[in-house]
């Protein structure tokens, strides 16, 4: 014990093993936030699986079987032989118009939200004639008779009624499925019966009721895509390839309008087999919980190790500059009681929100250990001065996850300051005739 007193560089060793053992429990921590937030994915996976899961509207657009004919080479006797490979046609409208409405609600998995909804579209547009001289097709080998009208839809689940099809003068009912899945892997189909010249100037109309959850997005296939969507959802987040062209946020929801035009994206009006991929384009909505509790004690516990040092620092100091001996033991206490803060935030924050929770936390954790530090050095003076700079960082770190976009900044400067109180309050120490006795050994 004498030799922890006396010996400043073993004094400081000690201290430095202790906080490489407390970050074993912050790394432990870490995992544990990863684990519930894995937790309340599953609780969203299992209700999303039953109510529908997060949607994008591909289409619509029309799929044409034809026969191209290729020369094969027989590898067993390098014959060569023409053979028929039926292989599909893709035409995009030219004109796209979706307009509706997102009724969202939140449902609850035990403690855990989740945000699903129920929309109503309204998809109209037209299509323009087939020029089959750009793809090199010969028109007597396109089977218009089976073309089918296609919506991609990712999970068909979603579907509350049946969807029928106005094409021109004519209804036809949909059949789920896709024939072929070069564009789409999931959603509905109408067969069509048409002519080489029978689409020019088509139109369409149908209406969605569509369920799913958190997202919805539409992908861009007319040569002119206009979408208006309106909602009572008051925190949307606008995602993907395009954000929209005008928008309106309010406490009472928002409306939202996209116009993207076919020189915008990645894939033409027409094309043969699978050689494009048009989700890459897809946008939206993502309806928001307005607070993610797991990200931001995952920040938060980031810079467990900045206080656990700067905590033992000021002890540090104050066991050179007035004399006082502080057991490893006390140290030890004092930094678990500091990872416990963040035990407190995580369990706390899954029931209230995040700011309340810190606010509880923080509270806690101060007043433990300013009773305790009360107890050890038996001065108001330092429990005050210990708990003010504790109260100062608990405060920084607040501020830090609060303002993600300046957290590099604040903590380079926060960082930066405590070094510079380190280094103004020690530079008149004399670290080669510095011994850590108390004169009285009250403390021993």
């Amino acid at each position: 014990m004498k030799a922890l007193q006396q010996n400043l560089y073993l004094k400081v060793l000690v201290i430095v093993i202790i906080i490489l053992i407390l970050f074993i429990p912050t790394l432990m921590i870490q995992g544990l936030i990863s684990e519930r937030e894995q937790t309340q994915s599953i609780a969203i996976n299992e209700v999303s699986s039953k109510w529908g899961n997060a949607q994008t509207i591909s289409g619509p657009f029309i799929s044409i079987p034809y026969y191209r004919f290729v020369k094969e080479i027989s590898p067993k006797d390098s014959t060569e032989k023409i053979v028929q490979v039926k292989e599909y046609l893709h035409i995009l409208p030219s004109k796209l118009d979706i307009s509706g409405q997102i009724n969202p609600e939140k449902r609850t998995r035990g403690i855990y939200e989740v945000v699903v909804y129920d929309s109503k579209l309204e998809l109209s547009g037209t299509f323009d004639s087939i020029d089959l001289a750009l793809l090199d097709i010969n028109p007597k080998n396109v089977l218009f008779d089976k073309a089918e009208f296609v919506v991609g839809i990712s999970d068909l689940r979603g579907l509350e009624k049946q969807v029928d099809l106005f094409w021109d003068n004519d209804t036809l009912s949909f059949n789920p499925g896709v024939s072929a899945n070069d564009v789409v892997n999931s959603g509905m189909n109408a067969l069509l019966a048409l002519s080489p010249n029978k689409l020019n100037g088509s139109s369409f109309h149908f209406s969605l009721n569509l369920k799913g959850s958190q997202l919805l997005y539409f992908t861009p296939v007319g040569k002119e895509t206009d979408i208006n969507i309106v909602s009572e959802w008051p925190n949307p987040s606008f995602n993907g390839a395009f954000l929209p062209d005008s928008r309106e946020v309010t406490e009472k929801g928002f409306k939202a309008n996209w116009n993207v035009l076919h020189l915008n994206r990645n894939f033409p009006q027409m094309w043969t087999g699978n050689r494009y991929y048009i989700d890459n384009d897809s946008f939206g909505i993502d309806l928001l919980v307005p607070v993610n509790n797991y990200q931001k004690s995952y920040r938060s516990v980031r810079y467990a190790i900045l206080f656990i040092v700067s905590t033992f620092l000021v002890f540090f100091f104050i066991e050179i500059l007035r004399k006082v001996f502080i057991h490893p033991i006390q140290y030890a206490l004092v930094g678990i009681s500091l990872v416990v803060f963040y035990t407190l935030l995580l369990s706390i924050s899954e029931h209230l929100n995040f700011n309340g929770a810190f606010l509880i936390s923080a509270v806690a954790t101060l007043l433990l250990i300013a009773g305790y530090v009360k107890a050890i050095l038996k001065s108001w003076q330092l429990t005050f001065m210990i708990s003010g700079i504790i109260a100062l960082l608990y405060a920084l770190i607040f501020i830090i996850i609060q303002l993600q976009d300046y957290a590099l900044l604040i903590g380079s400067i926060a960082i930066f300051l405590i070094l510079v109180a380190i280094m103004y309050f020690s530079r008149k120490i004399d670290w080669y005739h510095l011994n850590l006795k108390n004169k009285s050994d009250e403390n021993l």
